[in-house]
């Protein structure tokens, strides 16, 4: 007869990271893993352990503690080592009376609050911090008020929220309220602001640079309106301009233009560039947005570089002003393509 055995893993109902210190490395998440039920406590106070019997013997994991009296085990000044799997037992008999799951953490302070209007007038984004972070799993409620009227600020991440209809150049604030909640307690923070003053577009899409034929001294930019901003045509932007030369530490700032392109000038020939572009609501209102990711270029170079047909081909003027201009120097045209310069006389 043949026997079939069959071995089945079963995940305890509660485990908790533990992080073992000198005397009890290794008693954090072994043993006695029975469901548990949560306990939270906060750090730097002192954590009462309570345990439904009386005097009682206590285990972490697979170490006995020892014994404590009713109503349980105190754990002073509480750190982030004491986090773990706890057990009370009958101290003559072994019986498990409670199993405990002990995390340890803050209540949360009152979020700090920030709004912007990155696609204005469709929506106001918002998203918050907690300082300090408490350290347990934290739950948010976000609503705004303008005026009587009030609604919810969706969640669009675990610490960020949008809403739409919006009123734009009213002179009534809106007001964001956001309420974080944990085990250990609730708290909450508010921001006021008026529509207009947190305008801030997402950075230029885009960004081109291009040397300009003939102009050893000129690049042209050219970029695109964010994709995010969505009216463009009634709610124009105008664009600040910075860029510097490789190597160069110290760039420089121009604008504000209205166009989405521009011609730099006066730059050193030969030079690469490196340049970035910013976006602001066309009548000032709130701020600039973010640097663009930076396009480099560099002016065209006016000892010559002509490009045919997916080759480069160098020349340098003739400075005698006999023959074909550079003749001494070019590199020859491949078979089948003709030479611009054959038969040209004069002076470059």
């Amino acid at each position: 007869m043949r026997w079939l055995w069959v071995v089945a893993l079963v995940a305890p109902a509660c485990t908790v990271p533990y992080n073992g210190t000198a005397g009890s490395a290794g008693d954090g998440d072994n043993g006695d893993r029975a469901p548990c039920t949560p306990q939270h406590g906060s750090l730097g106070t002192e954590v009462l352990l309570l345990c439904p019997g009386g005097e009682a013997e206590w285990r972490r994991g697979g170490t006995v503690l020892g014994t404590s009296p009713a109503p349980g085990l105190a754990l002073p000044n509480a750190s982030l080592a004491h986090e773990g799997h706890y057990s009370c037992h009958h101290p003559v008999t072994g019986e498990t009376w409670a199993t405990i799951c002990l995390r340890l953490g803050y209540p949360p302070p009152p979020p700090a609050i920030e709004c912007w209007a990155s696609s204005y007038p469709q929506a106001v984004n918002c998203s918050w911090g907690l300082s300090p972070d408490p350290l347990l799993d934290t739950d948010f409620v976000a609503t705004y008020r303008h005026g009587t009227d009030t609604g919810e600020c969706t969640l669009t991440g675990p610490r960020s929220c949008s809403f739409g209809d919006l009123q734009v150049f009213s002179l009534t604030p809106y007001e964001l309220n956001v309420t974080a909640r944990n085990p250990l307690g609730a708290a909450s923070g508010a921001l006021s602001f008026l529509l207009e003053n947190i305008i801030k577009p997402d950075p230029p899409e885009a960004l081109r640079v291009s040397p300009i034929p003939g102009e050893p001294q000129k690049l042209l930019l050219e970029w695109n309106p964010p994709s995010s901003w969505p009216f463009p045509e009634y709610f124009p932007l105008h664009y600040r301009i910075r860029y510097s030369r490789d190597n160069d530490s110290v760039p420089t700032t121009v604008g504000p233009y209205e166009l989405t392109s521009h011609t730099l000038m006066d730059l050193e020939p030969g030079s690469l560039h490196h340049v970035q572009v910013a976006a602001k609501d066309i009548t000032d209102s709130g701020e600039f947005s973010a640097w663009s990711p930076p396009a480099s270029g560099t002016p065209w170079d006016k000892t010559g570089a002509l490009w045919e047909h997916g080759n480069r081909h160098s020349y340098t003027p003739n400075p005698l002003g006999q023959g074909n201009p550079g003749a001494e120097s070019r590199e020859p045209f491949p078979a089948g393509i003709p030479d611009p310069w054959a038969g040209w006389e004069g002076n470059l």
